[in-house]
């Protein structure tokens, strides 16, 4: 499909000629997936569907306790610093934003009274700004209201680079002022086609001001309410132990009608995956488990218990592999992996593409993932029209071998390939769970037919993915050569996915690793790139855009794809829980509900 064409299915939508459904349809015929035909349609002026409703309880409480699994527990409730999914899905327990993606891709209102669109005034039509209408006779659990004030704070909490949040990006760049008490517009320097980025989904969750404001900039840790939240959400806070529970009891004065359901909620965090689909599925002592990264023959055996189902949701999530552009063994200035370093040996070009040849990702999906990960090289692979054609699956060991030969890495006695002094010996490390270690198991194998050697090392994943900065071993200090996780990609466009590649994302001391650019990679074009597509209203060349992105960072070996990673929960049988592929697992939690 042309742009011309593209136009003018767009057109006939806007006349009225054609169906959304009919748009979103032909849309998904030609590769294009419901989320961005959605999209597509906004950044053309026609409002987004309103989002499904299937919530049945007529009245608040009622389901006696919510019991779910985590097994990575949450170490901390601001969601301001919340660098891993653990920490987001548990803010999302107290704290809500503006909006919410659902499963669809369509924004779901929140916080606010309506979404912005063109026909109710809320988006500009030059792009360069969006105004938020917010819901009024909304308190926070204390009782305090929440107001345009509190918006606005957690803008300017957000943007100052003392208080190092995790957040800073979504915020930093544009300008929100108050309107009125429920009121506020969020401007743009120049024509933004991605709006929906600021107060929404897993970065938009709101704090309090008026328990917050001390504690803005270098102060930021100190605050108590890091571990007490006090939100607006369906439960209020009643307890917390970092890494293992999280509990809340009912909000009575909850914003929503007839919501929640349950009166209590318990979110239990450690142990592993199998043993918290086996909790759900066949003793049936949880409600909902989150993360099933289980070998899905063990998820299909447990599922014949009877007790409960999983649920796959597709979204953008991905299993992928990270070479360290830094020297993780070098320390300067008081920082190992400090962008003042190159890595030894992986800064040669035929090292990181030998690498590259040796992930068998066909095997790690046949024999580990199954329908819960399907293989694929590259970073960014939904929604599809956003997929490169450019970088197939490639297993060669011959072919790894005669790159590195000719580049002058020779084989020594032990067999681990040499050069100037220098041998290819890498750490690779991942959190610890079954599917990871039998990924590093298969790589190291294919590894050691080319002449490289890989420590294996395993962390535990509380441990892993910790907001702790004190913690040698997060996977944002990246303290080792090789490393393996899954990247959530929480909303139908790529922009905040992939500035985790851009120059002034790089995670350092300086920013207490909260920075999103975990390889320290640094590219003049990609930044080049990244800035236009920040402005650029037309759909296509956008789409252009993100495709040469996700080329650069893949081709040129920074990240490496194993698997892509849809949402796989496990559900109590009776459990009606919508989960969104865009947003966090908790993001609909005021909708969940028992079936009679």
């Amino acid at each position: 499909m042309n742009e011309h064409e593209l136009r003018g299915l767009i057109g006939k939508v806007k006349a009225g000629k054609m169906s959304r459904r009919g748009f979103v349809q032909r849309m998904m015929a030609v590769g294009i997936a419901a989320p961005f035909a959605t999209q597509l349609l906004v950044h053309s002026g026609v409002a987004m569907a309103q989002a499904k409703d299937t919530y049945k309880p007529t009245k608040r409480g009622g389901g006696g306790p919510l019991k779910v699994l985590w097994w990575q527990g949450p170490t901390l409730l601001n969601p301001h610093f919340a660098v891993g999914t653990k920490d987001q899905d548990g803010s999302r327990l107290f704290y809500e934003p503006l909006a919410a993606w659902d499963a669809e891709g369509n924004l779901k209102p929140k916080l606010a009274a309506e979404i912005p669109s063109r026909e109710n005034g809320g988006l500009s039509a030059d792009g360069k700004s969006v105004t938020w209408k917010l819901k009024q006779g909304v308190t926070w659990h204390d009782g305090k209201p929440f107001t345009a004030d509190d918006a606005v704070f957690n803008w300017e909490y957000a943007k100052d680079p003392a208080t190092a949040s995790v957040t800073i990006g979504s915020y930093q760049d544009v300008i929100v002022e108050k309107v009125d008490q429920h009121t506020i517009v969020v401007k743009f320097a120049k024509p933004t086609p991605f709006w929906a980025d600021a107060f929404v989904g897993n970065r938009g969750m709101l704090i309090p001001k008026h328990l917050f404001a001390e504690y803005i900039g270098a102060k930021s840790r100190d605050a108590p309410t890091n571990l007490k939240p006090v939100g607006t959400g369906p439960y209020m806070f009643k307890d917390f132990k970092p890494g293992d529970m999280v509990m809340g009891v009912i909000n009575p004065n909850y914003h929503q009608a007839n919501k929640p359901h349950f009166d209590s909620i318990e979110m239990k965090g450690g142990g592993d995956a199998v043993s918290a689909a086996r909790a759900v599925l066949q003793t049936g002592e949880f409600d909902f488990a989150w993360n099933m990264q289980v070998e899905d023959e063990i998820l299909s055996r447990l599922e014949k218990g009877g007790k409960g189902r999983v649920q796959v949701t597709p979204g953008g999530n991905i299993e992928h592999m990270q070479l360290n552009t830094t020297d993780p063994w070098t320390e300067v200035d008081g920082e190992r992996s400090s962008i003042k370093t190159k890595h030894p040996t992986l800064s040669d070009p035929a090292v990181r593409q030998a690498i590259a040849l040796i992930i068998d990702n066909k095997s790690i999906e046949q024999h580990i993932y199954g329908r819960t990960g399907p293989a694929t090289r590259d970073f960014l692979n939904n929604p599809p029209r956003f997929r490169s054609k450019d970088n197939p699956v490639d297993f060669n060991v011959d072919k790894a071998n005669d790159l590195l030969e000719k580049a002058g890495w020779k084989k020594g006695s032990d067999g681990i390939r040499a050069k100037d002094g220098k041998k290819l010996k890498f750490v690779y490390q991942t959190s610890i769970n079954q599917p990871r270690q039998k990924t590093q198991a298969i790589i190291k194998q294919a590894a050691q037919k080319v002449g490289i050697d890989m420590e294996l090392k395993s962390v535990t994943a509380s441990v892993f993915f910790s907001s702790d900065v004190a913690n040698p071993d997060t996977y944002t200090k990246f303290y080792c050569d090789l490393q393996m996780y899954t990247t959530t990609m929480s909303q139908p466009d790529p922009q905040v996915f992939m500035n985790q590649f851009t120059s002034w994302e790089v995670s350092t001391k300086e920013n207490k690793w909260q920075g999103r650019n975990i390889t320290r990679w640094r590219n003049e074009e990609y930044d080049k790139i990244f800035r236009a597509s920040e402005n650029e209203l037309d759909p296509v060349k956008r789409t252009a855009m993100f495709i040469k992105m996700n080329d650069m960072a893949v081709q040129n070996q920074v990240v490496l794809g194993i698997v892509q990673r849809p949402t796989v929960s496990a559900l109590a049988t009776k459990l009606n829980a919508q989960i969104s592929g865009w947003d966090n697992n908790t993001s609909d939690l005021s909708d969940w509900f028992k079936e009679a």
